[in-house]
């Protein structure tokens, strides 16, 4: 565990997701979670509104009691469901559980669901929400650094299929995004590690500066090491990174697809050693690994910026090694993932720091090179 003191974060920052309809704000700010109430109270949200609380036991017990007394402070009418989390329980039967919870407390149209806990949680949570009643708001309140700088915004929501990751789900913005850096305190040190995959992701993607601070900041791997300023600044860009992404490209037809980056790689390591074999952070950095020495082979990024990302990911305190996988399993697994478009794979590939390209014209024979050199 680490600690974040409260002083050492600013007051509360607002970032606006500008989409064409309905737009909504992404408030991060210490104590959030006891302050929920009158966040939603803000939107405005009726008074009376029922509204179901999804966790998990690890976060709902040092979180739900205030999260709950919050909201029934503003008026609403809360009610609690704790569910086990984790990338394996991430599928259809744990969602009908939700599901269950909705029909029996009667939640309505107006009623809201509120996901209280990391990225499994709130991918579930929304997607519940997206499907009860054919769709009921979701608000996310995501408790770990993965959810807060990339899960919890642009309206993702699914569950797993046995043959593939998040092969289930549905687009369902949030009406409110509220990230409370103070919930790291309980985070456990791999989960930090695994968040801080996506923010060099960021870097990599489309911001060299933000890549640049994180080679330079003495520590990333344990928040408790970490400059609070650094902290606090990754969260900003991070939501900004994502919302100016998501507001451009809301459903993934061309921009947004760069989020991607380090996934396609990543999500064939997730199934094929088994949900919850890594995290997905994890899954993410060893993706990013791969795909940076795809992207050198093919011409389109030099060896030394490589050596940069791998370094970089490797001094957050994450893995870099491609597992052992059979080559054709891992073949097969990338030909079942959704991002293929008209039976061709689209890679999101590195060109330089902070900028990166979208393309079809990797061929099979490409990968299998790239997979074997990685062995």
């Amino acid at each position: 565990m680490s600690t974040v003191q409260a002083a050492d974060l600013q007051e509360r920052t607002t970032i606006t997701v500008s989409l064409e309809r309905n737009p909504y704000d992404v408030i991060i700010g210490r104590s959030m979670v006891e302050d929920i109430g009158s966040a939603l109270a803000d939107l405005p949200i009726r008074s009376g509104t029922k509204i179901l609380v999804v966790s998990n036991p690890d976060v709902a017990r040092p979180y739900g009691d205030s999260c709950l007394s919050g909201l029934r402070a503003a008026g609403f009418n809360p009610v609690l469901l704790e569910i086990d989390a984790g990338e394996e329980r991430k599928t259809l039967q744990t969602l009908s559980l939700i599901l269950d919870k909705a029909q029996q407390e009667g939640l309505e149209r107006t009623s809201l669901m509120l996901a209280l806990g990391g990225g499994v949680v709130g991918d579930m949570t929304g997607f519940a929400a997206a499907c009860w009643l054919r769709g009921i708001g979701i608000v996310q309140v995501p408790t770990t650094l993965l959810s807060m700088v990339d899960a919890s915004i642009g309206g993702k929501t699914g569950v797993n299929h046995p043959k593939g990751k998040n092969l289930i789900g549905a687009f369902h913005q949030p009406r409110l995004v509220v990230i409370d850096p103070l919930t790291l305190n309980t985070l456990p040190v791999r989960e930090f590690r695994a968040g801080m995959a996506e923010v060099i992701k960021y870097g990599v993607i489309g911001d060299p500066d933000l890549f640049s601070r994180l080679e330079e900041a003495s520590d990333l791997s344990d928040p408790a090491a970490m400059d609070p300023t650094l902290l606090h600044d990754i969260l900003v860009l991070s939501a900004e990174a994502k919302a100016a992404v998501v507001a451009d490209d809301e459903r993934e037809g061309g921009r947004r697809a760069i989020l991607n980056y380090g996934h396609t790689f990543g999500h064939v390591v997730e199934t094929l050693t088994g949900y919850g074999t890594w995290l997905h952070g994890e899954a993410v950095a060893i993706g990013m690994a791969a795909v940076g020495r795809l992207a050198v082979q093919k011409g389109l990024w030099s060896e030394a910026d490589q050596q940069r990302q791998l370094k970089l990911i490797e001094k957050a305190g994450l893995p870099v090694a491609w597992p052992t996988l059979d080559r054709e399993a891992a073949l097969r697994t990338l030909q079942g993932d959704k991002k293929v478009r008209h039976g061709r794979l689209r890679f999101v590939l590195p060109t330089r720091i902070g900028n990166v390209i979208i393309s079809d014209e990797i061929s099979n024979d490409d990968v299998s090179r790239c997979l074997e050199s990685l062995n």
